[in-house]
């Protein structure tokens, strides 16, 4: 493959990914041409479809050296690759993480990667600025800490340019691992319930308002310092309800039943699956109200792209075929409902 250099390029590891997808469309609709690793491009290019243009580079996010020859001339690399399902983090995370940051340290691009909320204790609260204390409870919140700890090296010893947006939870179109895959129950492509994972509060991340933040961060690039870590708090759910409350208007179906999650089947086939064990251990997060300060990157954007959530419900749903893509309307007219919008 022939790579024509531009003004503006960035290379998304992982585009075929929740993250990677949103971030690569906001960024395109932001003037940057897109190039995509993968280890099969024509595969990953079937999967992502034509409405997405992105000049595929084959590599591997595990092999550093096809990661640095991919990046040769970009401006910006996003790292959005994860394990998975939650399987082998610890044998995955840390290897792609020194990957992008070669990569960077020899295109000297701007290395962009989504944090989350591991890195911190379960008593850290529902507004956690940038420069709180990282005490993860976790071996998946270690790892991430770690990661975090070996990009501050990077940019500290080699100059490496290094972006983190954090974020909580997540869903959105073409996430199909986001919470909704297993907070929605469905049959014969409807929705038919909601599960309410515990009583704290909760913070979500809509893929594209996500997306498109990261795409005007990097468009400021003459004010970005070398490292920078910035907050995006998104949907807060203050209530374990309140989630199936709002796919209820999304849904026009207001009395949708409201579960809670079945975390004793979880916990009694945890031994025998690996994804269950891992939701098993992040438990905490839907106990503790854990959400994000995001009054850095309101100052610096002036404003946070924010999707309604019940809009951005809808547009998850429909894109999981549980929704028609019309809009919704209360089985009952005389009951009618109001309309609302993350992993690694």
């Amino acid at each position: 493959m022939t790579i024509s250099p531009t003004r503006k390029t960035a290379l998304v590891v992982g585009v075929t990914g929740s993250f990677g997808a949103h971030a690569a469309q906001a960024l395109i609709k932001h003037g940057w041409a897109i190039r995509g690793l993968a280890r099969d491009p024509a595969a990953a290019a079937a999967r992502v479809g034509e409405h997405t243009p992105i000049a595929w580079v084959k590599g591997d996010a595990m092999d550093a050296g096809s990661v640095v020859a991919a990046a040769a001339g970009v401006q910006l690399i996003v790292h959005a690759a994860n394990p998975p399902g939650y399987r082998n983090w610890k044998g995955t995370v840390l290897p792609m993480t020194d990957s992008v940051i070669a990569a960077a340290k020899a295109s000297g691009a701007r290395l962009a990667i989504p944090g989350n909320v591991y890195n911190y204790a379960p008593d850290a609260g529902p507004a956690i600025a940038e420069d709180a204390p990282q005490a993860p409870a976790t071996r998946k919140g270690a790892l991430r800490v770690e990661m975090e700890r070996r990009l501050r090296a990077a940019s500290d010893h080699d100059g490496v340019k290094v972006l983190i947006l954090r974020a909580g939870d997540f869903f959105g179109p073409a996430a199909p691992n986001s919470a909704l895959a297993w907070l929605a129950q469905k049959a014969r492509g409807r929705v038919t319930g909601v599960f309410t994972p515990g009583p704290a509060g909760h913070a979500f991340a809509y893929m594209p308002d996500l997306g498109e933040t990261l795409a005007r961060l990097v468009d400021q690039e003459e004010r970005l310092a070398r490292f920078e870590v910035f907050h995006f708090r998104g949907q807060w759910i203050e209530r374990g309800a309140e989630l199936g409350e709002a796919m209820r208007r999304a849904c026009g179906q207001p009395k949708l039943p409201i579960r809670p999650f079945p975390w004793l089947v979880v916990q009694l086939a945890a031994p025998f699956n690996e994804t269950f064990r891992e939701l098993l251990e992040m438990r905490y997060l839907w106990r503790k109200p854990i959400g994000l300060d995001n009054g850095r990157l309101v100052k610096f954007l002036g404003q946070e792209p924010h999707t309604p959530l019940d809009a951005g419900l809808r547009a998850t749903l429909i894109d999981m075929g549980c929704l028609e893509d019309e809009p919704a309307a209360p089985r009952q007219a005389s009951r009618a409902t109001s309309a609302m919008a993350p992993a690694m």
